[in-house]
C-alpha cells in the first residue's frame, strides 16, 4: 500500500477544500496519478479498512477528473465507503447525490439498494454487536425509512438483482414494525390507557394483517374493548382471533377477565 498514507490523506483532503494549486506539487505524491491508479489505490485502501484514505482518493478522482467514467464509479464507491465507515448520514447523502446526477446510470439501482441497507443497519450500534437487542423495542424511524427505500427500488427496478434481497428485508421490517406497534399497545394497556391501546392494536390489524403480530393485536383489542364495556367489538375481535389462532393465550385471558 502507500507510504506515508496519512500524509497523503491530509494532502488530498486539503486539495479538495482549497484547490490543488494551494499545495506544493513536490510533496503531493498523487499529483501525476491517472484516475485508474487513484481508483485502484482507493479500492485497496477499502480492503484494508482504511476508509479515510479511500475517501480521500475517491474524492481526488472527482476533483481532478470530474467528467470521466472513473468519477461516476468513485461517487458510488464513496457512498459505499461511508456505509462501511459507519457514517450513515454521509452515505445516504452520497447515494442521493448519485441518483440525482445519474438517474439513468446502469447501476443506479444499487444506490437505491444501498440507501435501504444503510437505514436497515442505521440503529445498530457498538453494544448491539455484542449484546443484541430486540429490534421491535427500538424507535422504528430508520426501519420505516429503510422499508420505503427498498420499496422504491422494487417499484422502479423490479428486475434488479437486488430486488429479491430487498423484498426479503421488507418482509422482515414489516414484521418488526408490526410488533413494535403491538409492544406500544401492550404498554398502553398495562398503563390503563385502554383507548390508546385499542387504537394502536387496531392499526396493526388494519395495516399489517399478514404478520405474526396480528394475533397479539387482536388479543389486545378484545381485552381493551371488554374493559371499555364495548362487548360487541370485543366479541368480534375475539371471534377473529379464535378462528385464526384458537390456541392463542389471549383468548382465555379475555374470557376469564374479571373487573376489579
Amino acid at each position: 500500500m502507500l507510504d506515508m498514507k496519512k500524509i497523503i490523506v491530509l494532502l488530498l483532503l486539503t486539495s479538495l477544500f482549497t484547490g490543488c494549486g494551494m499545495l506544493p506539487e513536490e510533496i503531493d505524491e498523487t499529483k501525476d496519478w491517472p484516475p485508474s491508479r487513484l481508483y485502484s489505490e482507493g479500492k485497496a485502501a477499502m480492503q484494508e479498512e482504511d476508509y479515510e484514505l479511500a475517501l480521500a482518493l475517491f474524492g481526488a478522482i472527482e476533483s481532478r477528473y470530474p467528467y470521466g467514467r472513473y468519477a461516476q464509479q468513485a461517487q458510488m464507491e464513496t457512498a459505499f465507503t461511508y456505509y462501511k465507515y459507519e457514517e450513515p448520514e454521509a452515505a445516504v447523502a452520497a447515494c442521493d447525490r448519485f441518483i440525482r446526477l445519474h438517474p439513468r446510470h446502469p447501476n443506479v439501482d444499487y444506490m437505491y439498494y444501498l440507501k435501504g441497507l444503510v437505514n436497515f443497519e442505521r440503529d445498530r450500534g457498538f453494544l448491539d454487536r455484542y449484546l443484541p437487542q430486540d429490534p421491535t423495542h427500538r424507535d422504528p424511524g430508520s426501519a420505516r425509512q429503510s422499508f420505503y427505500d427498498f420499496a422504491e427500488l422494487v417499484r422502479k427496478f423490479p428486475n434488479s438483482k437486488y430486488s429479491k434481497d430487498a423484498i426479503a428485508r421488507m418482509r422482515y421490517l414489516r414484521n418488526n414494525l408490526a410488533q413494535y406497534e403491538v409492544n406500544v399497545a401492550d404498554y398502553y394497556i398495562r398503563r390503563g390507557a385502554y383507548v390508546a391501546a385499542v387504537n394502536r392494536a387496531k392499526y396493526v390489524v388494519e395495516n399489517f394483517p399478514n404478520t405474526p403480530a396480528r394475533d397479539n393485536a387482536l388479543g389486545i383489542m378484545a381485552l381493551g374493548y371488554k374493559i371499555l364495556n364495548m362487548d360487541d367489538l370485543s366479541s368480534d375481535a375475539l371471534r377473529v382471533l379464535t378462528k385464526n389462532n384458537p390456541d392463542h393465550p389471549a383468548i382465555e385471558e379475555v374470557i376469564n377477565f374479571k373487573f376489579q
